[in-house]
Protein backbone atom coordinates (compact mmCIF):
# COMPACT_ATOMS: atom_id res chain seq x y z
CA UNK A 1 0.00 0.00 0.00
CA UNK A 2 1.34 3.46 -0.88
CA UNK A 3 2.51 5.57 2.00
CA UNK A 4 0.24 8.48 2.82
CA UNK A 5 1.56 11.88 3.80
CA UNK A 6 0.34 13.59 6.92
CA UNK A 7 -0.24 17.34 6.51
CA UNK A 8 1.46 19.69 8.93
CA UNK A 9 -0.55 21.67 11.40
CA UNK A 10 -1.49 25.11 10.13
CA UNK A 11 -0.18 27.75 12.51
CA UNK A 12 -1.35 31.34 12.93
CA UNK A 13 0.15 34.14 10.91
CA UNK A 14 0.91 37.61 12.18
CA UNK A 15 -0.10 39.75 9.20
CA UNK A 16 0.99 43.12 10.55
CA UNK A 17 -1.46 44.97 8.27
CA UNK A 18 -1.76 48.72 8.53
CA UNK A 19 -4.87 50.70 7.72
CA UNK A 20 -4.88 53.05 4.75
CA UNK A 21 -5.91 56.69 5.08
CA UNK A 22 -6.20 57.36 1.35
CA UNK A 23 -9.04 56.77 -1.11
CA UNK A 24 -8.11 53.11 -1.32
CA UNK A 25 -10.04 50.44 0.59
CA UNK A 26 -8.55 48.99 3.76
CA UNK A 27 -6.37 45.93 3.20
CA UNK A 28 -7.17 42.62 4.83
CA UNK A 29 -5.20 39.48 5.59
CA UNK A 30 -6.05 38.08 2.18
CA UNK A 31 -4.35 41.00 0.44
CA UNK A 32 -0.88 39.97 1.64
CA UNK A 33 1.36 38.66 -1.09
CA UNK A 34 2.47 35.04 -1.16
CA UNK A 35 6.11 35.99 -0.69
CA UNK A 36 5.23 37.46 2.72
CA UNK A 37 3.31 34.33 3.69
CA UNK A 38 6.32 32.16 2.88
CA UNK A 39 8.63 34.44 4.85
CA UNK A 40 6.35 34.11 7.89
CA UNK A 41 6.25 30.32 7.64
CA UNK A 42 2.62 30.24 6.58
CA UNK A 43 0.82 27.08 5.58
CA UNK A 44 -0.55 27.60 2.08
CA UNK A 45 -2.96 24.67 1.84
CA UNK A 46 -5.93 27.02 1.62
CA UNK A 47 -4.20 29.21 -0.98
CA UNK A 48 -3.69 26.40 -3.46
CA UNK A 49 -6.79 24.73 -4.85
CA UNK A 50 -6.41 21.06 -5.58
CA UNK A 51 -6.83 17.66 -3.98
CA UNK A 52 -6.91 17.43 -0.20
CA UNK A 53 -3.39 16.76 1.11
CA UNK A 54 -4.78 14.27 3.64
CA UNK A 55 -5.92 11.84 0.93
CA UNK A 56 -2.82 11.94 -1.30
CA UNK A 57 0.07 9.49 -1.46
CA UNK A 58 3.59 10.76 -0.94
CA UNK A 59 4.25 10.74 -4.68
CA UNK A 60 1.00 12.55 -5.42
CA UNK A 61 1.77 15.11 -2.73
CA UNK A 62 5.23 15.72 -4.19
CA UNK A 63 3.73 16.22 -7.65
CA UNK A 64 1.05 18.52 -6.26
CA UNK A 65 3.53 20.70 -4.40
CA UNK A 66 5.78 20.80 -7.44
CA UNK A 67 2.93 22.35 -9.39
CA UNK A 68 2.09 24.67 -6.51
CA UNK A 69 5.70 25.81 -6.23
CA UNK A 70 5.68 26.64 -9.92
CA UNK A 71 2.49 28.70 -9.53
CA UNK A 72 3.88 30.52 -6.50
CA UNK A 73 7.06 31.55 -8.26
CA UNK A 74 8.05 34.91 -6.73
CA UNK A 75 7.10 37.89 -8.84
CA UNK A 76 9.23 40.98 -8.45
CA UNK A 77 9.48 44.34 -10.08
CA UNK A 78 12.39 45.59 -12.14
CA UNK A 79 12.87 49.27 -12.87
CA UNK A 80 14.42 50.86 -15.92
CA UNK A 81 14.94 54.53 -16.74
CA UNK A 82 15.71 54.33 -20.45
CA UNK A 83 15.36 58.02 -21.24
CA UNK A 84 15.05 61.52 -19.90
CA UNK A 85 14.06 64.83 -21.40
CA UNK A 86 14.63 68.44 -20.47
CA UNK A 87 11.62 70.72 -20.22
CA UNK A 88 12.18 74.46 -20.47
CA UNK A 89 9.31 76.67 -19.37
CA UNK A 90 9.09 80.44 -19.02
CA UNK A 91 10.54 80.62 -15.53
CA UNK A 92 11.91 77.14 -14.95
CA UNK A 93 13.86 74.32 -16.51
CA UNK A 94 13.91 70.73 -15.29
CA UNK A 95 14.50 67.12 -16.32
CA UNK A 96 11.83 64.41 -16.31
CA UNK A 97 12.84 60.77 -16.22
CA UNK A 98 10.88 57.97 -17.89
CA UNK A 99 10.45 55.05 -15.45
CA UNK A 100 9.49 51.69 -16.92
CA UNK A 101 8.15 48.95 -14.64
CA UNK A 102 8.76 45.32 -15.62
CA UNK A 103 7.34 42.38 -13.70
CA UNK A 104 9.71 39.45 -13.47
CA UNK A 105 8.81 35.82 -12.80
CA UNK A 106 6.51 35.67 -15.82
CA UNK A 107 6.42 37.04 -19.35
CA UNK A 108 5.49 40.72 -19.15
CA UNK A 109 4.33 41.98 -22.52
CA UNK A 110 2.81 45.26 -21.30
CA UNK A 111 5.23 48.17 -21.35
CA UNK A 112 3.95 50.79 -18.93
CA UNK A 113 5.85 53.87 -17.86
CA UNK A 114 5.52 57.16 -16.00
CA UNK A 115 7.56 60.33 -15.95
CA UNK A 116 8.87 61.86 -12.74
CA UNK A 117 11.05 64.84 -11.88
CA UNK A 118 13.99 64.71 -9.50
CA UNK A 119 11.88 66.71 -7.02
CA UNK A 120 9.36 63.83 -7.01
CA UNK A 121 12.13 61.46 -5.92
CA UNK A 122 13.11 63.92 -3.18
CA UNK A 123 9.54 64.09 -1.91
CA UNK A 124 9.27 60.29 -1.90
CA UNK A 125 12.53 59.94 0.01
CA UNK A 126 11.44 62.45 2.65
CA UNK A 127 8.14 60.64 3.17
CA UNK A 128 9.81 57.26 3.47
CA UNK A 129 12.39 58.54 5.95
CA UNK A 130 9.58 59.69 8.25
CA UNK A 131 8.30 56.10 8.54
CA UNK A 132 11.33 53.92 7.80
CA UNK A 133 14.43 55.87 8.81
CA UNK A 134 16.16 52.81 10.33
CA UNK A 135 15.41 50.55 7.37
CA UNK A 136 16.74 53.16 4.93
CA UNK A 137 20.00 53.99 6.69
CA UNK A 138 22.03 52.61 3.79
CA UNK A 139 19.74 53.78 0.97
CA UNK A 140 20.99 57.10 -0.38
CA UNK A 141 19.11 59.30 -2.81
CA UNK A 142 21.46 60.61 -5.54
CA UNK A 143 22.33 64.19 -4.68
CA UNK A 144 21.42 67.17 -6.80
CA UNK A 145 24.42 69.04 -8.20
CA UNK A 146 24.85 72.78 -7.89
CA UNK A 147 25.84 73.07 -11.55
CA UNK A 148 25.74 70.91 -14.65
CA UNK A 149 22.36 69.28 -13.97
CA UNK A 150 21.41 69.57 -17.64
CA UNK A 151 24.65 68.18 -19.00
CA UNK A 152 23.89 65.01 -21.06
CA UNK A 153 26.58 63.03 -19.24
CA UNK A 154 25.18 64.10 -15.84
CA UNK A 155 21.64 63.15 -16.89
CA UNK A 156 22.89 59.73 -18.08
CA UNK A 157 24.65 59.08 -14.78
CA UNK A 158 21.60 60.18 -12.82
CA UNK A 159 19.32 57.86 -14.81
CA UNK A 160 21.43 54.92 -13.69
CA UNK A 161 21.63 56.18 -10.11
CA UNK A 162 17.86 56.71 -9.82
CA UNK A 163 17.23 53.27 -11.31
CA UNK A 164 19.47 51.71 -8.67
CA UNK A 165 17.77 53.83 -5.99
CA UNK A 166 14.33 52.45 -6.88
CA UNK A 167 15.71 48.90 -6.86
CA UNK A 168 17.16 49.47 -3.38
CA UNK A 169 13.83 50.80 -2.12
CA UNK A 170 11.96 47.84 -3.56
CA UNK A 171 14.37 45.45 -1.83
CA UNK A 172 13.12 46.74 1.56
CA UNK A 173 9.91 44.83 2.28
CA UNK A 174 8.18 47.48 4.40
CA UNK A 175 8.95 50.14 1.79
CA UNK A 176 7.67 48.26 -1.24
CA UNK A 177 4.39 47.58 0.61
CA UNK A 178 4.02 51.18 1.79
CA UNK A 179 1.41 53.59 0.48
CA UNK A 180 4.12 56.18 -0.26
CA UNK A 181 5.89 53.85 -2.69
CA UNK A 182 2.69 52.98 -4.57
CA UNK A 183 1.55 56.59 -4.67
CA UNK A 184 4.85 57.68 -6.19
CA UNK A 185 4.00 55.67 -9.32
CA UNK A 186 0.23 56.18 -9.48
CA UNK A 187 -1.07 59.21 -7.59
CA UNK A 188 -0.14 61.97 -10.09
CA UNK A 189 -1.92 60.09 -12.90
CA UNK A 190 -4.85 59.33 -10.57
CA UNK A 191 -5.27 63.00 -9.71
CA UNK A 192 -5.05 64.11 -13.35
CA UNK A 193 -7.53 61.43 -14.40
CA UNK A 194 -10.06 62.44 -11.75
CA UNK A 195 -9.61 66.08 -12.67
CA UNK A 196 -10.44 65.20 -16.29
CA UNK A 197 -13.40 63.11 -15.11
CA UNK A 198 -14.81 66.02 -13.10
CA UNK A 199 -14.37 68.25 -16.19
CA UNK A 200 -16.33 65.78 -18.33
CA UNK A 201 -13.28 64.79 -20.42
CA UNK A 202 -13.92 61.08 -20.11
CA UNK A 203 -11.80 59.91 -23.05
CA UNK A 204 -8.48 61.33 -21.77
CA UNK A 205 -9.46 60.21 -18.26
CA UNK A 206 -9.86 56.62 -19.47
CA UNK A 207 -6.40 56.65 -21.06
CA UNK A 208 -4.80 57.75 -17.79
CA UNK A 209 -6.87 55.37 -15.66
CA UNK A 210 -5.88 52.43 -17.86
CA UNK A 211 -2.22 53.31 -17.28
CA UNK A 212 -2.86 53.51 -13.53
CA UNK A 213 -4.60 50.14 -13.59
CA UNK A 214 -1.65 48.49 -15.34
CA UNK A 215 0.76 50.06 -12.84
CA UNK A 216 -1.32 48.86 -9.89
CA UNK A 217 -1.51 45.35 -11.32
CA UNK A 218 2.26 45.24 -11.75
CA UNK A 219 2.83 46.56 -8.24
CA UNK A 220 0.75 43.91 -6.54
CA UNK A 221 -2.86 44.38 -7.58
CA UNK A 222 -3.04 40.71 -8.56
CA UNK A 223 -2.19 39.91 -4.93
CA UNK A 224 -4.02 42.83 -3.27
CA UNK A 225 -7.12 43.32 -5.43
CA UNK A 226 -8.57 45.99 -3.11
CA UNK A 227 -6.02 48.40 -4.63
CA UNK A 228 -7.76 48.12 -7.99
CA UNK A 229 -11.33 48.87 -6.88
CA UNK A 230 -11.24 52.72 -7.01
CA UNK A 231 -9.62 52.65 -10.46
CA UNK A 232 -12.05 50.04 -11.80
CA UNK A 233 -15.01 52.04 -10.47
CA UNK A 234 -13.68 55.23 -12.08
CA UNK A 235 -13.28 53.38 -15.39
CA UNK A 236 -16.84 52.06 -15.05
CA UNK A 237 -18.17 55.61 -14.67
CA UNK A 238 -16.11 56.98 -17.58
CA UNK A 239 -17.04 54.18 -19.97
CA UNK A 240 -20.72 54.56 -19.08
CA UNK A 241 -20.60 58.30 -19.79
CA UNK A 242 -18.77 57.59 -23.06
CA UNK A 243 -21.82 55.51 -23.99
CA UNK A 244 -19.83 52.29 -23.98
CA UNK A 245 -21.98 50.14 -21.67
CA UNK A 246 -20.21 46.92 -22.63
CA UNK A 247 -16.81 48.17 -21.45
CA UNK A 248 -18.38 49.77 -18.38
CA UNK A 249 -20.12 46.51 -17.46
CA UNK A 250 -16.84 44.62 -17.88
CA UNK A 251 -15.03 46.99 -15.51
CA UNK A 252 -17.85 46.68 -12.99
CA UNK A 253 -17.73 42.90 -13.21
CA UNK A 254 -14.03 43.00 -12.34
CA UNK A 255 -14.61 45.20 -9.31
CA UNK A 256 -17.76 43.62 -7.84
CA UNK A 257 -16.31 40.26 -6.61
CA UNK A 258 -13.57 42.10 -4.68
CA UNK A 259 -16.08 44.57 -3.25
CA UNK A 260 -18.17 41.65 -1.99
CA UNK A 261 -15.27 39.56 -0.72
CA UNK A 262 -13.60 42.32 1.28
CA UNK A 263 -16.78 43.97 2.53
CA UNK A 264 -16.16 47.35 0.85
CA UNK A 265 -19.51 48.84 1.88
CA UNK A 266 -18.98 52.31 0.45
CA UNK A 267 -18.68 50.84 -3.05
CA UNK A 268 -21.13 47.94 -2.94
CA UNK A 269 -24.46 49.74 -3.20
CA UNK A 270 -23.38 52.35 -5.79
CA UNK A 271 -21.61 49.72 -7.90
CA UNK A 272 -24.58 47.33 -7.81
CA UNK A 273 -26.90 50.18 -8.84
CA UNK A 274 -24.65 50.98 -11.79
CA UNK A 275 -24.41 47.30 -12.78
CA UNK A 276 -28.21 46.90 -12.75
CA UNK A 277 -28.61 49.97 -14.97
CA UNK A 278 -25.93 48.77 -17.40
CA UNK A 279 -27.37 45.25 -17.38
CA UNK A 280 -30.76 46.57 -18.48
CA UNK A 281 -29.12 48.51 -21.33
CA UNK A 282 -27.26 45.41 -22.50
CA UNK A 283 -30.14 43.01 -22.03
CA UNK A 284 -28.27 41.01 -19.40
CA UNK A 285 -30.01 39.10 -16.59
CA UNK A 286 -30.04 41.40 -13.56
CA UNK A 287 -32.48 39.71 -11.17
CA UNK A 288 -29.74 38.52 -8.79
CA UNK A 289 -28.03 41.91 -8.89
CA UNK A 290 -31.33 43.63 -8.12
CA UNK A 291 -32.01 41.30 -5.21
CA UNK A 292 -28.54 41.94 -3.81
CA UNK A 293 -29.00 45.70 -4.24
CA UNK A 294 -32.29 45.63 -2.31
CA UNK A 295 -30.63 43.72 0.53
CA UNK A 296 -27.73 46.18 0.66
CA UNK A 297 -30.01 49.22 0.61
CA UNK A 298 -32.23 47.75 3.34
CA UNK A 299 -29.18 47.12 5.52
CA UNK A 300 -27.88 50.64 4.92
CA UNK A 301 -31.19 52.46 5.40
CA UNK A 302 -30.89 55.12 8.06
CA UNK A 303 -27.14 54.56 8.44
CA UNK A 304 -25.68 56.23 5.38
CA UNK A 305 -26.84 58.57 2.64
CA UNK A 306 -27.22 56.89 -0.74
CA UNK A 307 -24.77 58.11 -3.37
CA UNK A 308 -24.33 57.15 -6.98
CA UNK A 309 -21.07 55.56 -8.11
CA UNK A 310 -20.24 58.71 -10.07
CA UNK A 311 -20.74 60.89 -6.99
CA UNK A 312 -18.46 58.60 -5.04
CA UNK A 313 -15.75 58.60 -7.72
CA UNK A 314 -15.91 62.37 -8.24
CA UNK A 315 -15.19 63.00 -4.55
CA UNK A 316 -11.94 61.01 -4.65
CA UNK A 317 -8.60 62.80 -5.13
CA UNK A 318 -10.13 66.23 -4.48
Amino acid sequence: MAERAVPQENTGINTGIQQSNGPYPEATAESLDLEDLHQQGACVYDLCPGPSSSCMTTKELQQHWGAVKHRLKPVKLLFEIPSARTIAQHLSKYVVYQIVLIRSGSYDSKRVSVERRYSDFVHLHQQLLEDFSEELEEVILPRKLLTGNFNPETIWERRLALRDYLAQLYAVRCVRHSRHFLDFFTEPEQRRAHGLLRAGQFGPAVALLETVLELQEKMGGWQSPVLLVPTLCALTVCQRDLEDPESAFTMGQRALPTVRRYGLKRYRGPLLEMMVDLGYQLGRPVAQLQEELVQVRDAERGLVSFRSLKELVVQEFT
